[in-house]
């Protein structure tokens, strides 16, 4: 796995900026090269930040959104419109906006879905969708996405990876359910540690204070049972996007200049 890089911006808002134009890049870069583009999204307010800046930024139309496949890294088990799906936030902040192939758009399953309160159901069904979309030269069932974003919780978690609790654990399966998770609602699905290790490149999102101790926490060494963040690395590159907020309590040695 890749060793973490980071890059610091001024603040959250810059952060965004300038993470949506490096993905921007990216997406346009794997789609020269392939045809395509594999991304998996986050929610939250630094991952709904980044879509909303997306949607903002002249150059969003260098890309095909025709070929581009989205993913996501988790999604909280409720209906379907929820707004507190990942989705359905998503949607609003840059999916309504611009002209993706419905097709290729791969939202997790909802709660009044196919699959009822099943979340293992649900999950199992999500981990058959991500495999039938993997190439040969794809990773144990997933396939490579060109950038995997995830924002950090205060806790250390990623996705729906908490500290400590079993799917933070989970080695074989690709996709889990989770019940009990500390943060509401709580039962969720998320991609495990496996299926996240698989892309080409991670993208750690934390911007604002109370992300500080959590960054420190995941960038010192700290396991991956007890800080989910460490343990998320992507194949050719592992990168961390922060604030100089969340940046705050990192050794001035471990980090660059702000860039932005």
């Amino acid at each position: 796995m890749s060793t973490p890089q980071l890059v610091v911006h001024h603040d959250k808002d810059l952060m965004a900026q300038a993470a949506a134009a490096r993905l921007i890049t990216k997406i346009v870069d794997a789609q020269a090269s392939r045809g395509q583009a594999s991304v998996v999204l986050t929610g939250g307010r630094n991952g709904n930040g980044l879509l909303a800046a997306l949607a903002a930024a002249p150059a969003r139309d260098a890309v095909d959104w025709s070929r581009l496949d989205l993913w996501w890294g988790d999604e909280r088990f409720v209906p379907e419109g929820d707004p507190e799906r990942n989705v359905t936030q998503a949607r609003a902040a840059l999916l309504d906006s611009v002209p993706v192939n419905p097709e290729r758009v791969h939202a997790m399953p909802a709660s009044d879905g196919p699959y009822g309160a099943d979340v293992e159901a649900a999950a199992a069904a999500y981990a058959e969708e991500l495999a039938r979309a993997a190439g040969a030269e794809n990773h144990d069932g997933v396939p490579a996405f060109d950038v995997l974003m995830l924002g950090v919780g205060p806790d250390t978690h990623v996705a729906s990876l908490f500290p400590e609790l079993p799917a933070v654990r989970e080695t074989e399966r690709t996709v889990v359910g989770v019940r009990g998770a500390p943060k509401p609602p709580p039962t969720r699905v998320t991609l495990t540690l496996p299926a996240i290790r698989a892309a080409r490149e991670v993208w750690l999102l934390a911007a604002g204070e109370d992300k500080a101790q959590a960054a420190a926490i995941a960038l010192s060494g700290a396991g991956e049972i007890q800080a989910p963040a460490a343990g998320a690395r992507g194949r050719s590159r592992t990168l961390w996007l922060l604030d100089t907020a969340a940046a705050s309590r990192l050794p001035r040695s471990l980090y660059p200049p702000a860039s932005a």
